[in-house]
């Protein structure tokens, strides 16, 4: 048995749960399948249980033997034997015979290296800290106290690190466009409750992005009901002003998308509702970086010009408009405003958030000296 799944021979392990074994300390393991494991160049071990909780690999000497080797044991050692040629011969070490790391190396044997016992210890005793960060510390003599045999460890597997230490794997990236128009796939989120209204009293916002062009839309809201008002509004102008009809939106799980009003909406426009897996942001990815990438612009805008936070809407709009300027699409090398307009946007006229500016009165009579 081996905890290590690394020693198996690929096209010889096979995945299945087995039975249970029960360890010294009376904790226990689930068989997770089984294979063949490499001697040297003519021989393997058949029927190599693989128990990912093993923290030492076992060599049961009953089926040694019921695969025609021939085992012998004396005071100091234990000889493995195939033909009356040894093939494994491990040292006594207190009560247990144990293949030596070093010996197993210098035969070139890649199966049954020992653990370090040691090496653990100091693993449990430093709070699970990293082996690469363990070996750094001997061998920078960063600390005193650390035995010098640290400096070559090895990364171990460790259980209670894959525990603890998990974390959910990245998605990968599409270097692909998956749509080749707009409005062909619309992607929709809302933030918020933001602590400081807006002047008008509106706490939230919903963002739209088109999937195609990357160009995008925030609608402020006073109470997550008005929504899907919002939406159809906007649903209405884009579709007038491209000539195409939206054909799939995708959202998250939030109640105001799953409401009947929405689903009565889509069903009415033909449009097809995606939903993101729950708990999965990353599946709605598209959205969830413009909502960051709008909200990092704006605190910074209001933090430069030291304006009050009840204007935070007004700084997430500005950010909207630069950003469907600027940004550039990864695989069509386009800004959103190019894709969406079909022509490049001009920004000379851009002026910093909040900048000081004077304002000519038109509307009230004045006289000639007044300002």
């Amino acid at each position: 048995m081996t905890g290590n799944k690394l020693l198996f021979l690929e096209s010889t392990f096979t995945e299945e749960k087995g039975g249970v074994v029960t360890f010294g300390d009376n904790q226990h393991g689930r068989v997770r399948g089984i294979g063949k494991v490499k001697i040297n160049k003519n021989s393997v071990i058949d029927n190599v249980l693989y128990v990912k909780e093993l923290k030492h690999n076992l060599l049961s000497i009953s089926q040694m033997c019921d695969n025609d080797y021939h085992v012998k044991f004396d005071r100091n050692k234990c000889y493995i034997m195939l033909n009356d040629v040894p093939m494994l011969v491990a040292n006594r070490k207190g009560n247990l015979y144990i293949c030596s790391m070093n010996e197993l190396k210098n035969n070139s044997i890649p199966c049954l290296i020992s653990t370090q016992d040691e090496k653990e210890l100091w693993h449990r005793r430093l709070g699970h800290l990293s082996f690469k960060l363990m070996h750094k510390l001997v061998k920078d003599k960063l600390v005193h106290g650390l035995p010098n045999s640290l400096s070559r460890c090895d990364h171990s597997h460790c259980i209670s690190c894959n525990k603890g230490k998990q974390t959910k794997s990245s998605f990968k990236s599409k270097n692909v466009v998956s749509t080749k128009r707009p409005l062909e796939l619309l992607h929709i989120d809302l933030f918020g409750p933001t602590r400081t209204a807006r002047l008008s009293g509106k706490h939230y916002g919903l963002v739209v992005v088109d999937d195609y062009s990357r160009y995008a839309w925030v609608l402020f809201l006073s109470h997550k009901s008005q929504a899907l008002e919002s939406f159809v509004v906007l649903v209405k102008q884009i579709e007038n002003l491209q000539g195409y009809a939206v054909k799939c939106v995708r959202s998250d799980h939030g109640g105001e998308f799953e409401s009947e009003r929405f689903y009565q909406f889509c069903d009415d426009k033909g449009i097809l509702h995606n939903f993101s897996a729950p708990r999965t942001p990353q599946q709605n990815e598209v959205v969830e970086r413009k909502n960051r990438t709008l909200q990092e612009m704006a605190r910074t805008m209001l933090c430069e010009s030291i304006l009050p936070k009840s204007l935070w809407a007004e700084a997430v709009s500005t950010a909207c408009y630069v950003q469907n300027r600027v940004l550039i699409h990864p695989q069509l090398a386009k800004t959103p405003y190019e894709l969406w307009r079909g022509r490049k946007p001009n920004i000379s006229y851009f002026h910093p958030f909040g900048i000081p500016c004077t304002i000519l009165n038109t509307k009230d009579y004045l006289d000639k000296f007044d300002p």
